[in-house]
């Protein structure tokens, strides 16, 4: 059956104090169009305004997390304005007074480790895999820099952002970009632990650590952001890219 075009791509259900954001649009891989974006920081802007709240746990409803931009929307859309949400989300989940939790149970790719460094703690199967592909389509993972920079060892960045090559969990929490890994059969507990972790703080400890813990990336945030947003949008619309995109799709 085809999937439901009204359907939401991002749902929120509720644990104990976590807020369950589940990223649920298989059809493309999760990938970061413009209603999927405006879908999370949607919820993200719900999650702020609940102070009952202690965390966030972001995960999808399906093998891959997310598969990065959505390339058949960027060939008919201003990127530039895309990039700019997309700074935007990772700005809201680095600001969010509470801690964001990712799990990670399938690939990530380009676009998607912006969201997986903007969040605070990640848990990741020893299976995962990651790639920044956007040197490979003549573009640069400009939009998503940001936190990545912040999270990344400079070795680690140089090499992933330079090569486009598939890098493993193993290598992602070495290079500063994951948190825990974990094989398949202890994802649950792994999660779990740290969520009943959060619990077993008090909120105000919480927004107070993780105030102190961001202030210097959402500092650049506030500085670098306008200007990735138009380095990302000038890269999509050069010819190479449009052309490297466009042969990207027809296989």
């Amino acid at each position: 059956m085809d999937a439901d075009p009204a359907a939401p791509l991002v749902t929120r259900s509720d644990d104990d104090r976590i807020a369950v954001l589940t990223l649920d649009s298989p059809a493309n891989r999760n990938a970061l169009s413009r209603r999927f974006v405006a879908e999370l920081a949607a919820h993200l802007q719900a999650v702020a305004h609940d102070d009952a709240l202690h965390g966030v746990l972001l995960r999808s409803s399906h093998r891959v997390f997310c598969a990065g931009a959505d390339l058949k929307e960027a060939a008919t859309v201003d990127m530039t304005r895309t990039a700019r949400d997309l700074v935007a989300l990772q700005r809201r989940i680095a600001t969010l007074a509470v801690p964001v939790v990712v799990r990670l149970d399938g690939p990530v790719r380009a676009g998607g480790l912006g969201i997986v460094a903007a969040a605070d703690v990640v848990v990741c199967r020893d299976d995962v895999s990651f790639a920044l592909t956007e040197v490979r389509l003549g573009l640069a993972a400009a939009a998503i820099s940001i936190p990545l920079r912040h999270r990344l060892t400079q070795r680690a960045a140089s090499d992933w952002f330079l090569t486009g090559r598939t890098f493993t969990a193993a290598e992602a929490r070495e290079g500063g970009l994951v948190t825990h890994v974990v094989e398949e059969a202890g994802m649950d507990a792994a999660v779990g632990t740290v969520l009943d972790d959060l619990r077993g703080g008090t909120r105000q400890g919480l927004v107070a650590a993780k105030r102190l813990l961001g202030s210097d990336l959402v500092a650049s945030f506030d500085a670098d952001g306008e200007s990735m947003a138009r380095r990302s949008g000038e890269l999509f619309a050069s010819p190479l890219a449009q052309e490297r995109m466009a042969a990207a799709l027809r296989r």
